[in-house]
């Protein structure tokens, strides 16, 4: 299984959530409170996704704007079930996301490695996809409109082991979580700040 996990930061991201559509003045103590809450909740987050990575002996890689999580597990050769040994990954990361992010929108990418016609991967992967955004939504608990599944089956540019298959491709036999979080465009790093009174135009 593969985790990647699009996140942003939080004056960029979270505090658009929460201050847009701020058409008026507010206090430059209240706009400083706002964005340090969430940025304890975006480390909380992290925190959660480390601990989650660590117990699962993954690898986690920070990258500018957003965490990749991977682990070991995969499907086999022509097979789409989902393993029991992938299920306790699921429920933490379904957790993660319940208690920090119920908004998010998950979207589950399956893959395939080379071997067989390039439409019937194309299908495989998505049965893939399937099985996991089913499982997040029965056993998981997120919403069945927060969750999607994709498939990019064999796409050459996708394979982690280009060409392989059987034992050696297992690495292309997999599935990538992607979160992505609502947000529109950021406020400003500074905002303009009337001296009158110390506000913050938003």
């Amino acid at each position: 299984m593969l985790l990647s996990v699009r996140t942003t930061t939080l004056a960029l991201g979270l505090a658009t959530i929460a201050l847009s559509g701020c058409n008026h003045y507010v206090k430059r103590e209240e706009f400083d409170a706002t964005v340090a809450d969430l940025r304890a909740t975006d480390q909380r987050l992290q925190s959660q996704l480390d601990a989650l990575s660590q117990k699962h002996d993954a690898l986690v890689t920070q990258l500018a704007g957003r965490v990749r999580v991977e682990t070991g597990a995969h499907f086999a050769t022509d097979d789409a079930t989902l393993s029991e040994q992938d299920k306790p990954l699921l429920d933490d990361f379904a957790r993660v996301i319940r208690s920090n992010h119920s908004d998010a929108l998950i979207t589950v990418e399956g893959f395939a490695d080379p071997s067989g016609p390039a439409g019937y991967n194309k299908r495989l992967g998505l049965r893939r996809a399937e099985a996991v955004r089913d499982y997040l939504v029965a056993s998981g608990g997120l919403a069945p409109g927060q969750v999607r599944a994709v498939s990019y089956g064999e796409d050459k540019n996708r394979l982690v082991r280009p060409g392989a298959v059987g034992d050696a491709g297992r690495d292309n036999r997999r599935v990538a979580l992607v979160v992505d979080y609502a947000g529109v465009s950021a406020p400003a790093a500074n905002p303009a700040v009337d001296p009158a009174d110390g506000t913050a135009k938003l």
